[in-house]
């Protein structure tokens, strides 16, 4: 694997930990090499230093001095400015001397950890070095999103790298959806019965996707003012894990029999209308507060952020999906930064009963609710409704709750191992195919134009909050609230 952006973060905090815990769980491949791509001039051994101190840092097993050999010994250090093609040159003859030292066959998966605005000239000089294809091996390309910034741009960029990649080569990442919880969705839902039965407007009242932050943009504000909330989350993360939750049964577990019923889902999606957008979407931005007890900046007060900046920081919807199954269950959606706390989590309400039971005025009945906790406490709980057995006619709630936090669990996997895994295996099911970055980026091009051609009151939360007094707004209009577990 060659990593272009090797001395950044994400390679750092991200990816050099997930190769860590891939050998300390003897999963990493045996004929295996790692050559690492970046502009700062240091020697292969410095490179490892740096590395062996981001592991200790970042790797969620402890670093033991076996495996750690293991996986110094095949990291390489390339320098080169790789916007250029002389180093490409090089490059081919480092990878072709590997080759023969650790016997992996001109097997290649070029990853570009690096700004989007590199992606096709990276692309275009692995084609002109004659990187891009080996004879009776693999050549396979993986891209961090944004993948593009709108419709066209990522029409352009697609475009430009199927002029040198099949599509069945690129590997389009998104991390979520190498997270535990989203991938148990499927097991969830088509290995039970109990909930597939259920799976449907006649028995679901509504379901609620919250991806919260406490962070706020840090140090990613240069980013984050081309981005947002809705580039950022919406039209990547948000979707996909609405695609999963949503979709029907696959005809088989096959790569494309899983991403066309996703596809399915985003298309459905009803037309998001200036009326429909101007009653169901909500944005935002922060202003100063306190998190933990501590003072927060305003968005407009970070580093490299516009002092009048319109860039939004949150985004909550409401949506529809227009097929049999979910025709009439509104979908709400929320994601922001420099909120109250951090979590991810799809909630399934169930419809209510009549109040006929047991209940008198002062006792509310509170409907049975399916949570699946994508992060921190990784889990799923039932919420149901039993008898008080302390007094002679109340009702009270409980939990059925499963954590994947539980030691008797084990350490999980971090999302990046499970997606280096299967970018070595060839395995793309946990990844975009072009269709589905096409149609969701169709969906994310109507609200951007919606914020565009609107202006808003910003900031209109304050951090350390949870969120823009509107966006429980949208919910009380229907007579419903967010759900916070």
């Amino acid at each position: 694997m060659v990593i272009f952006g090797g001395t950044g973060d994400l390679t750092h905090r991200k990816l050099m930990p997930a190769f860590y815990n891939l050998v300390h769980d003897n999963l990493l491949p045996k004929h295996f090499a790692i050559v690492c791509v970046g502009r700062r001039e240091k020697s292969s051994e410095e490179y490892r230093r740096e590395v062996l101190d981001s592991l200790k840092r970042f790797s969620r097993n402890k670093i033991e001095d076996q495996k750690w050999k293991r996986l110094e010994q095949v990291i390489f250090y390339e320098n080169f400015d790789f916007t250029g093609l002389e180093g490409y040159h090089r490059l081919k003859k480092r990878l072709n001397e590997l080759d023969d030292i650790f016997g992996t066959k001109g097997n290649r998966a070029y990853y570009l950890a690096v700004a989007p605005e590199y992606f096709e000239t990276i692309v275009q000089r692995l084609d002109e070095s004659g990187l891009a294809r080996s004879v009776g091996s693999w050549n396979r390309l993986v891209i961090e999103k944004p993948f593009g910034k709108d419709l066209a741009t990522a029409r352009s960029l697609n475009e430009s790298l199927l002029k040198v990649y099949r599509e069945d080569e690129i590997f389009r990442i998104d991390h979520y959806l190498g997270k535990d919880m989203i991938q148990n969705i499927m097991v969830l839902r088509f290995s039970n019965f109990m909930f597939e039965q259920l799976w449907n407007n006649k028995y679901i009242d509504n379901i609620q996707i919250s991806l919260l932050e406490k962070e706020g943009v840090g140090s990613r504000g240069g980013y984050y003012e081309n981005s947002g909330a809705i580039r950022d989350m919406l039209q990547s993360h948000i979707l996909q894990i609405l695609s999963l939750v949503a979709m029907e049964p696959p005809v088989d577990l096959t790569t494309d029999a899983i991403r066309n019923e996703k596809l399915k889902v985003i298309r459905a999606i009803e037309e998001f209308t200036p009326e429909f957008l101007r009653k169901n979407v909500v944005l935002g931005q922060y202003g100063a507060g306190y998190i933990d007890g501590r003072p927060v900046p305003a968005y407009r007060d970070e580093e490299r952020v516009a002092k009048d900046s319109m860039t939004e920081t949150f985004v909550a919807l409401k949506l529809h999906i227009n097929n049999f199954r979910w025709a009439g269950t509104p979908f709400y959606i929320r994601t922001g930064k420099s909120l109250a706390k951090s979590s991810a989590e799809i909630v399934i309400q169930m419809k209510s009963l009549p109040n006929i039971l047991y209940f008198r005025e002062r006792y509310t009945q509170i409907p049975n609710l399916l949570v699946i906790r994508i992060q921190p406490n990784v889990g799923v709980s039932l919420r149901f409704n039993t008898k008080d057995f302390k007094s002679h006619n109340n009702i009270v709630q409980q939990n059925m709750d499963f954590s994947h936090e539980n030691s008797s669990q084990g350490n999980t996997p971090e999302a990046y191992e499970r997606l280096i895994l299967d970018v070595l295996r060839g395995d793309s099911t946990l990844f975009s195919r072009w269709d589905e970055v096409e149609a969701s980026w169709k969906i994310a091009d109507r609200i951007i134009e919606y914020r565009e051609r609107n202006s808003f009151d910003f900031p209109n939360y304050n951090a350390g909050t949870t969120g823009p007094v509107k966006a429980f707004e949208l919910l009380a209009r229907d007579g419903r609230e967010w759900w916070s577990l």
